[in-house]
């Protein structure tokens, strides 16, 4: 087991550079302990806090950064698309997302990031090793998480990138994220043997790396219950890579049915920390201490 975090960080003073998240609710966020264990662990004279912001209110979290001089800002939900609306610019990727997580001062501006493709990438990486060049994969979802995945498996060089939501028009428009590499199919479990669905299951079958990006299996347990599967674990071919961005439980029913099959299964805590790293370092120009971040949510996770 690693050693907990040592704060290395001198005593709060004046000097002292303030960075936070804000949200809606924001109580639950785990950003506080992941960039909270980087600043110790760095020695950085760094402190992080969580801020409440209600939904509406994110051009007044802007100005009242500009006005106090927070260093960094972690955006989580609702605030994403307004606060990608509102900064002084962005950057391609967040622009294309049209939602910004992480916003860094430079030269005076606020800019608007996106750190989470870049992140499930670095993740992906730390857990599996995986390359995704030239890879064929499905992502399952079509809300926000979902794109910024899509958007990073396609500018990584995945050969092709399936989007299969409930709904065809989001899909699509989540597969358009790929441009070409990208195609969308229905996500539709109650016609078996339909057109769609045998779309879906050859997809699934020849894919190299499945992407859960649904909430399906969120709050739920291991057992393999079917309202806790976002597909059927036997659609799956033997030789591919699952992923579930879902981070608690730390394994779903989706990766403890894979599992049983051999297959390689991670969650998506390791996302969740890489994309903070990334925050990290953007604001710092430190590298990230990745194990001190794992080990202190981990900690957070496992008491919850």
């Amino acid at each position: 087991m690693a050693e907990p975090t040592i704060d290395r960080r001198p005593p709060m003073s004046g000097a002292t550079r303030l960075a936070a998240v804000i949200g809606d609710p924001v109580r639950h966020s785990l950003s506080p302990t992941l960039l909270g264990a980087a600043f110790a662990e760095t020695g950085l004279d760094w402190t992080y806090v969580a801020l409440e912001v209600a939904d509406g209110s994110a051009r007044g979290a802007l100005d009242g950064m500009r006005a106090l001089g927070i260093s960094g800002l972690s955006v989580t939900m609702p605030h994403k698309a307004a606060v990608a609306a509102e900064v002084d610019r962005c950057t391609d990727d967040a622009t294309a997302l049209g939602a910004v997580n992480c916003v860094v001062v430079e030269e005076g501006q606020l800019v608007g990031y996106n750190t989470d493709g870049e992140g499930f990438l670095d993740g992906l990486a730390h857990d599996s090793g995986m390359d995704v060049t030239g890879r064929r994969v499905v992502v399952l979802g079509a809300g926000g998480a979902a794109r910024a995945v899509v958007q990073a498996l396609a500018g990584a060089g995945a050969s092709e990138v399936v989007v299969a939501n409930r709904t065809l028009a989001r899909a699509e428009e989540a597969a358009a994220m790929a441009g070409s590499a990208g195609r969308a199919l229905e996500l539709s479990l109650g016609h078996p043997g339909g057109r769609l669905e045998g779309a879906l299951a050859d997809a699934l079958g020849d894919a190299e790396l499945v992407v859960n990006a649904t909430s399906v299996g969120m709050g739920g347990s291991s057992e393999m219950s079917t309202i806790d599967l976002p597909v059927d674990p036997a659609l799956i071919g033997a030789g591919s890579v699952v992923v579930d961005l879902i981070y608690h439980p730390a394994e779903t029913a989706l990766m403890a049915a894979m599992r049983i099959r051999g297959i390689e299964a991670y969650g998506g805590l390791s996302m969740l920390v890489c994309q903070a790293a990334r925050a990290f370092t953007l604001w710092t120009g430190v590298e990230a201490p990745l194990l001190a971040m794992h080990t202190a949510a981990q900690a957070s996770l496992a008491s919850r």
